[in-house]
């Protein structure tokens, strides 16, 4: 895979440095240069060598060796949108992001794996950008090759990636826009995540969308990224999500799943500069104990 790019007047001299600034990492650097090519102008370059104001530099990634212990499934995945650089893909509750001890073999990785040999590519290692939790469903971002998962971890860092959620809450009576803000930490004596002092940092955003007698419908953002946040901190005042066990939540509402589904996800695009800006329904059982 190849990119090109121009020397601008303001950015590093250094090659090093000026591949830096595009995403190319100091691990990505040796390995280009060891696999792949570093061209300026058209022409292999020097260590020493200084960029020049409108000179043309040129990386040649070199393949992602397949990890043979990640196997390739066949199972489909629906693709909401994808172009040589990004997949994101509608992900149905109840399966598994990565393999792990319990499903090495049929979890989304795999199967994204499985839809890129299909495709003919020759980069088959996906790298899962937003991962979700098993029984959540939505939209996952999965960068194709090496350059854009560095370029999107630096989004994720600089919080430049805009994740939208839909969550049904038990209970009523939430205002109509509030902010969960507690500390959150790996329970000691379960599997899941408590509210703890010893806890790091967790804000939750969220504005209710249509309240019932006994659950209300809310959308979330994510100012940080702990596990089970949402769930905790809904918990946490209350308010657990329907169907989340885990959690005490009512497993009598019609949904046996926590009722949670990433339902935007938005970014600029660090390739083309351009909005990328993608929506989902509701799925049908979130829609069911709505009605």
């Amino acid at each position: 895979m190849k990119f090109t790019w121009q020397k601008q007047q303001t950015d590093p001299k250094t090659i090093k440095k000026f591949l830096k600034l595009h995403g190319i990492s100091h691990r990505m650097y040796k390995e280009i240069k060891t696999a792949g090519q570093i061209l300026v102008n058209h022409q292999p370059s020097q260590p020493e060598e200084l960029l020049k104001d409108g000179d043309q530099v040129t990386v040649v990634l070199p393949t992602e060796t397949s990890d043979p212990n990640v196997a390739v499934s066949e199972q489909p995945i629906k693709v909401v949108y994808e172009d040589d650089n990004w997949l994101v893909v509608d992900k149905e509750a109840g399966l598994t992001v990565v393999p792990g001890p319990a499903n090495r073999k049929d979890t989304l990785v795999n199967r994204v794996k499985g839809y890129l040999k299909r495709q003919g590519a020759v980069d088959l290692v996906p790298h899962i950008i937003t991962r979700l939790d098993r029984f959540t469903s939505g939209l996952v971002l999965v960068a194709k090759h090496r350059l854009a998962n560095s370029l999107a971890n630096d989004l994720l860092a600089k919080k430049q990636i805009d994740k939208r959620y839909l969550a049904i809450v038990s209970g009523t009576g939430l205002p109509s826009h509030g902010r969960i803000q507690k500390p959150i930490a790996k329970d000691p004596n379960g599997f899941g995540q408590i509210i703890s002092e010893a806890g790091r940092l967790a804000d939750t955003e969220y504005w209710v969308r249509q309240q019932l007698t006994d659950r209300t419908l809310v959308a979330v953002v994510l100012h940080t990224g702990r596990t089970h946040q949402i769930r905790v901190h809904f918990a946490s005042i209350g308010h657990p999500l329907l169907g989340d066990h885990l959690y005490h939540g009512p497993m009598n509402l019609g949904i046996n799943r926590q009722a949670l589904h990433a339902a935007m996800l938005g970014f600029e695009d660090p390739f083309s500069h351009q909005e990328i800006k993608l929506e989902l329904p509701m799925p049908g059982d979130m829609k069911t104990v709505l009605d």
